[in-house]
């Protein structure tokens, strides 16, 4: 991949760099990123939505399923809990 030389310019209160057109779309950049600072370096990455889709997997294992606790035998509390533990 090719650098790009640019500028820092002014935008209002802040500062900014103009980001080309064929760069953005190569990169997948749309109207948020997000920013990370690593030393001298400031990487700029598409903005990930955590959990996005769960929704529709945890929908599709319930109709195969494949949504059943895999430790139903195993008792949730242990003699600690029962005994010694205090709220």
């Amino acid at each position: 991949m090719a650098s790009v030389k640019t500028t820092i310019v002014q935008i209002g209160d802040s500062q900014g760099v103009l980001i080309p057109k064929y760069l953005l779309e190569q990169c997948h950049l749309q109207a948020e990123v997000e920013l990370e600072p690593r030393g001298n370096y400031l990487i700029i990455k598409a903005l990930t939505t955590p959990r996005v889709g769960w929704d529709e997997m945890f929908r599709k294992m319930a109709e195969q399923g494949d949504d059943a606790m895999l430790d139903e035998d195993i008792p949730l509390e242990t003699t600690w809990d029962q005994e010694e533990w205090q709220w």
